[in-house]
């Protein structure tokens, strides 16, 4: 997942939360504890809001997603002069 992908699952989560919360809260009523729960809830929503704010608008590609380009062109051959076949294709150095 992406930087964004999990600021986003963060914020869907905190948003379950909050209507988690509110249901409680209906259930049994407006007493300290759940006026905590409901601030913590608030300073967490504060806090990801913040960290959306500081996250770079555009990241690095991942690694592995750089596209490397290869010629058509043919390779010197001088780069095969001492190399060995080890028994695969045609021969690239002198013959014997």
């Amino acid at each position: 997942m992406s930087l964004h992908d999990d600021l986003r699952a963060a914020q869907r989560c905190l948003d379950e939360l909050g209507r988690t919360v509110g249901r409680l809260e209906r259930q049994v009523g407006g007493g300290p504890d759940i006026r905590r729960v409901r601030s913590d809830t608030e300073h967490l929503r504060e806090s990801l809001a913040l960290l959306r704010e500081a996250a770079p608008a555009a990241l690095p590609r991942e690694p592995g997603q750089d596209v490397i380009v290869i010629p058509d062109t043919p390779y010197n051959t001088a780069l095969w002069a001492d190399a060995e076949d080890e028994g695969l294709g045609a021969r690239h150095g002198q013959g014997p």
